[in-house]
């Protein structure tokens, strides 16, 4: 490891780090236009759940895109424009994407909305293939993962914004129910966006970004055996199984949250949402405080900050939903939970192996808890999954790219084509539950970290085999 990349490039990682603002902002703002293509199109529920199908299916499609273009030049794609480039093209399809939405809502088209949002997509779907990899080769391989951490933690700032600001522009009020509004009011915002995406594309194109990361190519020559594709390396392939089963039990645990609330618990509809909005929010506390190797070396620094980063992502959910007007009484509670990440923080030493198998074990901890509980406890126990599910993703992604090499482009694109993992555990569920009943069926997702924790066992023996062992890369590394 040069001395050079002993840091992280933080000139480089933070315009990086917008995009991945983008994609949070994006997807939760979806969840808006539901609801208002729904009334404007006079919709049925399953009509309207096609904003959610387009846009996610736009990353599979994307992902195969992308493989098809690589297959044709016979050259990986990312290798050949550079990372560079292929972050500012992938801005720019999804710039072209939220211009369909003007001729759209003028004509009333349903279709061209969707085709809008799918072609958003498409474009996160190449971003998603370079940013990944590339953030976590802007410094040492020791905090790569906490790096990637810190970009899901920017992508749930987005995810916790994105829809009070789409919902005001829309509507002109951050948390109204109305939806009495001509669909010509989603042309602006949406155009606003596509501005964004084109001013990001140049400053990133002006960026100090490298075109080649020096932590990629050189594995690359390190490797003794060159192999001819990503799908070579066993453990990108059961890594591709792992992102798909982590996506799943991510989105599925959240989705059938409302279901078992209003069955079982009597919940109305409307006291629900502070409750999926906690899960969310889980998610931002856990990668706060996943991400703060990233930022010192200093030992006891990073004690003070691993207490002090959940909590204040915790006060930003308070204070969102104090907006909101919601009762916060029955949150301060989970101030108890979150002591349970901060340990499981600590003991896994920021190796990513060993946090996956503590994460998924707590996971399966705490989806058991919820399905053999009642009450209060059963909804926390749910909704906790979300702190376990938090870091899991970019534990998955480093190990599974690890020692690609030239591959590592290739690699990923195969990974964010398993995104699709949301929608079809989710739906796996909620069949499930129609036979076992919908606090039982949580059993699904303790089939998802089972394999987890199989994946972490297993993928340490795989890298050690071709000579990356992350414990010796992180006493080396301080």
């Amino acid at each position: 490891m040069s001395s050079e990349n002993s840091k992280t490039k933080w000139g480089q990682f933070i315009p990086l780090a917008t995009v991945f603002f983008f994609w949070g902002f994006v997807a939760a703002s979806n969840d808006i236009l539901i609801p208002v293509f729904k009334k404007a199109f006079d919709l049925t529920q399953g009509q309207s759940q096609f904003v959610s199908i387009a846009f996610y299916i736009s990353y599979t499609v994307g992902s195969l895109l992308y493989m098809g273009v690589s297959l044709l030049m016979k050259q990986d794609l990312v290798n050949k424009i550079g990372y560079k480039n292929g972050l500012a093209l992938g801005l720019v399809i999804s710039a072209l994407g939220t211009l369909l939405f003007y001729p759209a809502a003028n004509t009333g088209s349903y279709p061209l909305m969707l085709a809008g949002l799918f072609t958003v997509g498409l474009g996160f779907s190449l971003q998603q293939t370079v940013a990944n990899p590339l953030a976590i080769a802007l410094g040492p391989i020791t905090t790569g993962v906490q790096r990637l951490t810190l970009a899901g933690g920017i992508n749930n700032l987005g995810t916790t914004i994105g829809p009070l600001i789409v919902s005001f522009a829309i509507f002109g009020a951050a948390a109204t129910g109305n939806t009495d509004m001509s669909i010509e009011s989603v042309k602006i915002p949406y155009l606003v966006l596509g501005l964004a995406f084109l001013l990001v594309a140049v400053l990133l194109k002006f960026s100090s970004l490298p075109e080649h990361p020096e932590t990629i190519v050189e594995s690359a020559e390190d490797a003794a055996s060159a192999k001819n594709s990503a799908l070579q390396y066993p453990q990108l392939v059961m890594g591709m199984i792992a992102i798909f089963l982590y996506v799943g039990v991510e989105v599925s645990t959240a989705s059938n949250l409302p279901a078992y609330m209003q069955s079982k618990l009597g919940f109305a509809i409307g006291d629900i949402a502070p409750y999926i909005s906690l899960y969310w929010a889980s998610l931002m506390i856990g990668r706060w405080t996943g991400a703060v190797e990233a930022f010192t070396d200093n030992m006891t620094t990073q004690k003070v900050l691993r207490f002090l980063a959940p909590y204040l992502a915790f006060g930003v959910f308070l204070l969102v939903n104090a907006i909101a007007k919601h009762d916060l009484r029955p949150f301060y509670v989970y101030a108890l939970i979150i002591l349970v990440l901060i340990a499981a923080d600590m003991a896994s030493k920021g190796n990513p192996a060993r946090m996956l198998l503590i994460f998924a074990s707590l996971g399966i901890v705490a989806l058991l808890t919820g399905i053999s509980t009642s009450g209060m406890i059963s909804v926390y126990a749910f909704t906790s999954v979300g702190l376990f599910c938090s870091t899991l993703w970019p534990c998955i992604f480093t190990l599974a790219v690890s020692g690609l090499g030239k591959h590592t482009s290739q690699g990923s694109s195969f990974l964010i084509m398993m995104i699709m993992g949301g929608g079809i555990v989710s739906w796996t569920q909620g069949f499930v539950s129609d036979s076992i009943g919908i606090q039982s069926s949580y059993i699904v997702g303790v089939v998802c970290f089972a394999y987890l924790a199989f994946y972490a066992w297993k993928v340490s023996g795989i890298l050690r085999t071709q000579g990356i062992d992350f414990d010796k890369k992180i006493s080396g590394g301080h």
